[in-house]
């Protein structure tokens, strides 16, 4: 009896957005069957693009699990969604489980597009020759094969040591459960999709064929194999002695409890052999020119996140569906409705804080000129005029005014309207608590970057290059500490950023490892802010017992005039030391399968 696959169709034929093709534009749309799949070139590109439907959108994370999207952005000490139903206000309080469906769905979503990444690497050679050729059979081929390391990868992430299937698919419809597969090793979890990645890397293209953006190519494998790397070689899975205890049945310690510095080596050079072979040629630094500097800056670093496909971006998921628009949009009531949102994802002060001066120097320097209280006249980079602003909120870096909009910013989005739209989060202001209890900040802010002027289908950022700077920085850093890439590649983010740079006519350069680790970290706190990267990077580092624990603050919501400014205590989180470091093992795979084994604390 034949066998159905319910898969999702690709439209292949051109779907035009800013003048490029995009590969996935899916819609439910049929039924083949297994013996079907490789009889034509349309059914082989309708699976392949099955597969591909796996990658995480990431601008659906108000309703975490639909596509794959993570509670990352909520979950961290970054923001927070009022809405009690988005998970990560289950994680923030540490009361998710190992029985949660969600935590499920991401374990079996990416097993499945595994599962269905072996099936179609052992079979395409057997593909209708006369409409796949041998040089698509070997491309489609490789992007199957990172694919799967990719969905590795996201694994690993979460869960740690994972089971690495092997290559024979018994049935392509099998649950991961049902095969009773031991844990791999994260280390070898980590060489495994490294190798993979490897291996696609000599079969992919430099850019897609066609301007399919959101296809894999040699870029993206290279990057991914050096987040790889960083990830291995961080304190969470390298010597962390809370982990010892986790191991298989037959003894085997599924993670290292000895430090081995030769992983930041290996980390560091992933990241600069990307540097060397892509960067100019294939991807730089986006840059806006503008007569204002301050005004080019906050161009730069605002629309790296919204122009789809430029020269900084190594891999989105195309054509996403955007529910970051609306959850990022305050309410601004009494306003056109193409000016209106739920302004439910505030962002904490926490985040707010971090973002430096214009001289480059963080706000708790007593040289940085920060004003904590009072009001003065100031230009948003934004904004069409000087408008009186809280003092703490002018004279900041530029990516601040991408990241945080604050009480009385100019909307992106002015819909035409009669009346200048400023957003208002004092309690009888138009996004206040008196309109809502619902659609309003939790905060006293909104997350700002990342929205566009509309909620349409776009593309969902998952690396560029400044992560990969970043990334080199940090292993560099680690690894042979005073080199002197370390303030090269971060004084490229600072310029772009139109902040000073570190140098004799700048700012001081940290002197030892550990100052300049901090001051990485902070520059990956604020650079890649809002970008899903600062919920990982804070565990890995193993400080999210620091970080994502205790008081969390904004403003006073239930205030007016000067009395809203005034710092007040939102939540206190609860992160559970060891526990919450990664999400568990589904409760499902352990009464399914003996071999099974939890992670630590749960």
């Amino acid at each position: 009896m034949k066998k159905s696959i319910y898969i999702l169709l690709a439209l292949l034929t051109a779907s035009s957005f800013s003048g490029c093709n995009k590969y996935l534009d899916q819609v439910p749309d049929d039924v083949i069957t297994v013996d079907d799949i490789f009889k034509s070139k349309a059914n082989t590109d309708k699976f392949l693009a099955n597969i591909y439907t796996v990658i995480p959108n990431e601008l659906a994370q108000r309703f975490v699990g639909t596509d794959n999207a993570g509670p990352w952005t909520a979950s961290s000490d970054e923001a927070k969604y009022t809405w009690d139903f988005n998970y990560s206000n289950n994680m923030i309080s540490s009361v998710w489980s190992n029985t949660d469906g969600t935590i499920e769905s991401f374990w079996n979503s990416y097993y499945r597009g595994i599962r269905n990444a072996s099936y179609f690497i052992q079979n395409i050679d057997g593909a209708n020759s006369v409409e796949v050729t041998d040089v698509m059979k070997t491309t489609y081929k490789a992007e199957a094969r990172a694919l799967r390391a990719l969905y590795y990868y996201y694994l690993v992430r979460s869960y740690g040591a994972v089971p690495i299937v092997g290559e024979e698919v018994l049935d392509i419809n099998i649950p991961i459960s049902d095969l009773k597969l031991s844990r791999t090793p994260f280390d070898e979890c980590i060489d495994y999709i490294v190798a993979e990645l490897d291996n696609a890397y000599g079969n992919l293209p430099y850019e897609p064929n066609n301007s399919e953006f959101g296809r894999i190519t040699k870029g993206v494998a290279k990057a991914y194999k050096a987040e790889a790397l960083l990830l291995k070689a961080s304190p969470l899975f390298n010597g962390n002695t809370a982990f010892a205890s986790v191991k298989n049945a037959d003894g085997t310690a599924l993670f290292s409890a000895t430090a081995n510095p030769d992983k930041w080596k290996d980390a560091a050079a992933a990241a600069k052999a990307f540097i060397d072979e892509f960067v100019p040629n294939y991807y730089q630094l986006f840059k806006v020119n503008n007569a204002d500097p301050f005004v080019a800056a906050y161009l730069s670093c605002r629309n790296v996140m919204t122009v789809d496909w430029n020269q900084e971006w190594i891999f989105a998921r195309s054509n996403s569906g955007n529910n970051a628009q609306y959850d990022r949009t305050p309410k601004h009531v009494g306003f056109p409705s193409a000016a209106q949102g739920g302004g439910a994802l505030g962002a904490t002060q926490t985040i707010v804080d971090a973002y430096a001066m214009n001289n480059g120097l963080p706000i708790t320097d007593p040289n940085a000129n920060y004003q904590k209280d009072g009001y003065v006249s100031f230009k948003a980079p934004y904004d069409v005029t000087s408008r009186t602003t809280f003092a703490a909120y002018t004279n900041r870096e530029p990516r601040f005014y991408v990241g945080i909009t604050y009480n009385g910013s100019y909307w992106l989005n002015q819909a035409n309207s009669g009346t200048a739209v400023l957003s208002l989060f004092n309690f009888s202001g138009n996004s206040g608590r008196t309109q809502s209890t619902s659609d309003v900040t939790p905060t006293g802010y909104t997350v700002r970057k990342n929205v566009s002027t509309n909620g349409n289908s776009r593309g969902a950022l998952l690396i560029r290059l400044a992560n990969i700077y970043l990334d080199y920085v940090e292993a560099l850093n680690e690894s042979e500490p005073g080199h002197a890439d370390i303030v090269k590649y971060l004084n490229l983010i600072r310029e772009r950023a139109g902040i000073p740079l570190y140098g004799p006519n700048g700012i001081t350069v940290p002197t030892t490892q550990a100052t300049m680790r901090d001051a990485i970290r902070r520059e990956r706190q604020v650079e890649l802010a809002f970008e899903n990267v600062r919920f990982f990077d804070t565990r890995r580092w193993k400080i999210a017992e620091e970080t994502d624990n205790g008081p969390v603050y904004g403003l006073n919501l239930n205030a007016d005039g000067d009395a809203f400014y005034a710092k007040t205590l939102i939540e206190t989180r609860v992160f559970k030391k060891e526990r919450d470091y990664l999400f568990p093992i589904p409760n499902n795979e352990i009464l399914k399968n003996e071999k099974m084994v939890q992670n630590a604390g749960w």
